[in-house]
């Protein structure tokens, strides 16, 4: 389903980026998928879809992550 029309971000994208993501926002997982917010009608359903996927996740980002943090390590 998709759950960000505007970035065209469906729930297991959203669900697999918040399940590895080492910090767990909605503006850290747009950035693990490579966007940024546009409308914000989305931020909800991904702020719910995040808080579902905290219990079991793993700490990291996953490979080929665009955040900032692995663009700033990158860099050096």
């Amino acid at each position: 389903m998709i759950v960000c029309s505007c970035n065209v971000l469906s729930d297991h994208e959203v669900r697999s980026a918040a399940s590895s993501a080492a910090r767990r926002s909605t503006s850290h997982v747009y950035g693990c998928l490579g966007c940024s917010a546009q409308c914000g009608r989305c931020a909800r359903t991904i702020r719910k879809i995040i808080d579902e996927t905290l219990n079991g996740a793993k700490v990291g980002c996953p490979v080929g992550c665009a955040c900032a943090l692995h663009a700033a390590a990158d860099a050096l």
